[in-house]
C-alpha cells in the first residue's frame, strides 16, 4: 500500500505550482460539497471524503516545500 501513496505524491509533484493551486481550489470546493451533503443525507461513498482530505494535505505539503526551497 505505501507504493500506491508514493505514486499519488509523485504524480502531484510533477504538476506545476499553478496547476497544484488550481487543483487545491477544486478539491476544497468538492470537500465542502461532500461535507454539506453528508450533513443532509447519507453519502454513497463515505471514504471519498477521506481521500479528498488526504489529497488536499498532500498538495499543501508540496506547496509548502516549494515555497521554502
Amino acid at each position: 500500500m505505501p507504493a500506491k501513496r508514493e505514486n499519488r505524491s509523485e504524480g502531484l509533484r510533477e504538476l506545476k505550482t499553478d496547476e497544484l493551486a488550481q487543483k487545491l481550489v477544486v478539491l476544497t470546493e468538492e470537500k465542502f460539497r461532500l461535507e454539506f451533503r453528508r450533513a443532509t443525507e447519507s453519502l454513497t461513498n463515505p471514504l471519498q471524503l477521506r481521500t479528498i482530505r488526504r489529497d488536499i494535505a498532500r498538495i499543501k505539503t508540496i506547496l509548502k516545500e516549494r515555497a521554502s526551497a
